[in-house]
């Protein structure tokens, strides 16, 4: 008997290692017994690890499938995993086409532990709800989380991307996730006393949930069905559910007789109303191109897109964030949107993106203090979960109906330069789609006068979990903006 011991239960690289080594040296399946370092003890507890024997010359190749297969269902809670993993390693030796037989036992199994852990991992996504611990720059959001299978390193990278600006942590009875703004950390599980219990932004949650609750389109099987009672402990909502189910019915009849309420008037676009002071022939040009819009200051600018209505996204969000800079500053930076930190106030690239900018200006020789900075939508897009505001990219009838204030800020700088940061900005200011990295780093001529060039947006580095990569693309974005101050150098000579 060959007794091998992982790791971890999710040690992936150990199982494959040991199966490779046991199925090239004819091992059978019945012939091995796996175990994980630190779990409970089992009737193998009284025999040693046994030496894996050498791996002879020669290989045999498995499906890309079963691999893919296999990473997945080895995260499954199931004790036999490792066993019926080896099985189906052993018998593709000699059946390479078996994970094409859906009926096989072997195979329905393993693809049955494979959609349970993606399950859980979606579950993770959907029902973590972090509470914030501590005030202002002291704050950090935890949240509780009891997953059905080893999934925390799998489902915490999305949490890095979504949540790249805040600090969080996400405890289990397993393993718990951290994220300090550069880099994803594990440490051993808690109890579930360690974790927060309610936070002082949760009665604003509640009662948003209250108000969006349709008693109207209540299905109680299909809710149960995609979010299981059993997650209901950890949600803050979870309190108002049965309530709101209860009263369903009722609030449905009174919707039904009540009367229709008048749909809101259309409210006049504001470039609408700006163009009322020019001659009508003026008019569409002035929305159109930036080289038929009369300069105008810059306060002014400010001041009529306070009340801009051009799109929806003012309905939500907390004010409109334009843009800054000297009134003739020679470099313009243009963003994507206004996140959560400036949405709240009122000034771009105050958060963790314009922390990481002001840094790259300074390594590549730019004085911040002379330059422009804003960005192609001004408004801040997003969704709601919990307290949290979910960054949404802009669509592009939402870059549209912006752009005209990114034209008029154009015609009153008059920048010799135009950074576009992200693939939103760029097609901002080349008024179509444009290829981020394709395009990069090139200087090309604008129709307005000006040149431009496309780089990323800082806040792309902060959501890469690597830290390596994180600090090899920070490189290449100082590159860029180096590029940019020799273009500067090259237009003030000139």
């Amino acid at each position: 008997m060959h007794v091998v011991t992982l790791d971890s239960d999710t040690d992936f690289d150990g199982w494959r290692k040991a199966a490779r080594a046991l199925a090239m040296n004819d091992v059978r399946p019945a012939d091995v017994s796996w175990r994980v370092k630190g779990a409970a003890p089992d009737l193998f507890d009284d025999q040693a690890d046994t030496q894996l024997p050498e791996v002879p010359k020669g290989a045999f190749s498995v499906p890309a499938s079963f691999m893919e297969l296999a990473e997945s269902a080895i995260l499954h809670s199931d004790p036999n995993r490792f066993t019926l993993l080896y099985r189906l390693l052993w018998r593709l030796r000699t059946n390479h086409d078996l994970m094409d037989i859906a009926t096989d036992p072997d195979v329905a199994q393993a693809n049955a532990l494979a959609r349970a852990v993606r399950r859980d991992v979606h579950k993770m996504h959907a029902f973590v709800r972090f509470r914030e611990v501590g005030r202002e720059r002291e704050s950090r959001y935890v949240a509780w989380f009891e997953p059905e299978h080893h999934i925390v390193e799998r489902a915490a990278p999305f949490f890095a991307r979504r949540f790249a600006d805040m600090p969080w942590s996400i405890l289990t009875p397993e393993l718990s996730a951290h994220w300090d703004g550069s880099r994803v950390s594990f440490t051993p599980g808690v109890s579930k006393a360690e974790a927060p219990t309610e936070d002082r932004l949760e009665e604003v949650w509640l009662r948003y949930y209250a108000s969006i609750f349709n008693p109207a389109r209540l299905k109680v099987k299909a809710m149960e069905k995609e979010m299981p009672k059993k997650y209901w402990q950890n949600l803050p909502e979870a309190k108002l559910i049965q309530p709101l189910i209860a009263a369903a019915s009722r609030r449905t009849t009174e919707m039904i007789a009540d009367e229709g309420t008048e749909p809101h008037k259309p409210q006049k676009r504001v470039e609408e109303t700006a163009m009322t002071r020019q001659p009508k022939a003026h008019a569409h040009a002035a929305v159109e191109s930036s080289r038929d819009v009369e300069p105008a200051d810059l306060q002014t600018l400010r001041e009529e897109a306070a009340s801009c209505r051009a799109c929806p996204l003012w309905k939500d969000a907390t004010q409109t964030v334009f843009g800054e800079g000297p009134a003739h500053a020679p470099l313009m930076l243009v963003g994507e949107q206004p996140g959560d930190k400036e949405d709240l106030a009122g000034h771009p690239f105050v958060g963790p993106a314009g922390q990481m900018l002001d840094r790259a200006l300074e390594e590549a020789g730019i004085d911040r203090s002379k330059v422009y900075v804003t960005n192609a939508v001004k408004h801040f897009k997003f969704v709601p979960r919990g307290k949290i505001r979910l960054h949404q990219k802009p669509a592009t009838p939402e870059i549209k109906a912006c752009r005209q204030w990114y034209e008029r800020e154009l015609a009153a700088i008059r920048p010799a330069l135009v950074v576009a940061m992200g693939a939103t900005a760029a097609q901002a200011v080349f008024g179509k789609i444009t290829q981020v990295t394709k395009n990069r780093g090139h200087i090309v001529d604008l129709p307005e006068g000006a040149q431009a060039m496309i780089t990323v947006h800082p806040s792309y580095l902060l959501r890469l979990p690597d830290a390596e990569a994180k600090a090899r693309e920070y490189e290449l974005f100082v590159k860029d903006l180096k590029i940019a101050a020799a273009a500067l150098k090259r237009a003030h000579a000139a």
